[in-house]
């Protein structure tokens, strides 16, 4: 196991922080999910629930490993980000349009933050057997 010598490029940090919001704020839905159970609905609320959680859990798993310089966490935040656009597209327009912006905004920026060469070269394989 390789120790980290180098500090994370700001904007690596700017994401990650980012993400783990995003993870904290699926984890509180996953919570009122949970809150709003019904017998009628119980089946829909616990799958919800549970997989809004496992999302949010990963989301901060992730956060957390790429500021630790863990290269394989950098996919499933891309991945999050990009479903995240187009969760943003389709609340474009009407009351929900500023909903739609923030969600955009906030994963082109971990997009960029994620993949600039400062951070990829930061999340690169230094293990040095």
């Amino acid at each position: 196991m390789s120790v980290r010598t180098r500090s994370n490029p700001a904007p690596l940090l700017v994401a990650a922080s980012l993400v783990a919001v995003e993870g904290l704020l699926l984890l509180g839905y996953a919570v009122l999910e949970l809150a709003s159970f019904s017998a009628d609905r119980a089946a829909v609320a616990l799958t919800t629930a549970l997989f809004f959680a496992a999302y949010g859990l990963l989301l901060l798993a992730a956060a957390w490993a790429v500021t630790r310089g863990r290269s394989w966490a950098r996919s499933p935040i891309v991945l999050a980000q990009l479903i995240q656009l187009g969760v943003a597209w389709s609340f474009r327009g009407g009351e929900t349009t500023a909903v739609a912006v923030a969600l955009a905004v906030v994963a082109l920026v971990v997009l960029v933050g994620i993949l600039l060469p400062s951070s990829i070269d930061a999340l690169g394989e230094h293990d040095q057997g």
